[in-house]
């Protein structure tokens, strides 16, 4: 139906068009085949990666005179992450002789801190800890 001559579609003409095409799934697309679940497991992973050091933990990093090599630095991810599968919030992390509380919803180091400034062995404030 074309009601009009000035080169605009009726809603119609829009509806025919648009509307009334079936929607297909990309061929080439890889994220066709994948569910929703499988899509959000994959983006809570990619997020996971990435711990950040909050301005506390940067400086007692840096009081402290702790440095991380980059093997320990993945390991402190992974006991991060494996974390998250358990459902803990606020994680001890315990890499080597070096202890960091994490709170795994913001995917973020709290403190830190290694062996010698551990003489009590007392953790507070976490539901959780993870011995990588």
């Amino acid at each position: 139906m074309d009601i009009q001559n000035n080169g605009f579609l009726s809603i119609e003409q829009l509806t025919d068009r648009y509307l009334s095409q079936s929607i297909s799934k990309p061929a080439n697309s890889k994220n066709a085949e994948l569910s929703f679940r499988e899509v959000l497991q994959q983006k809570t992973a990619e997020e996971m990666g990435n711990l950040k050091f909050s301005k506390h933990a940067a400086g007692r990093l840096a009081d402290r005179n702790i440095s991380l090599t980059q093997e320990q630095l993945e390991r402190l991810n992974d006991g991060a992450k494996k974390a998250g599968q358990k459902g803990i919030k606020d994680s001890l992390v315990i890499v080597d002789k070096l202890a960091f509380i994490v709170n795994v919803p913001n995917n973020t180091v709290v403190t830190a801190m290694d062996s010698t400034e551990t003489d009590d062995n007392i953790f507070t404030n976490i539901n959780g800890a993870v011995i990588m």
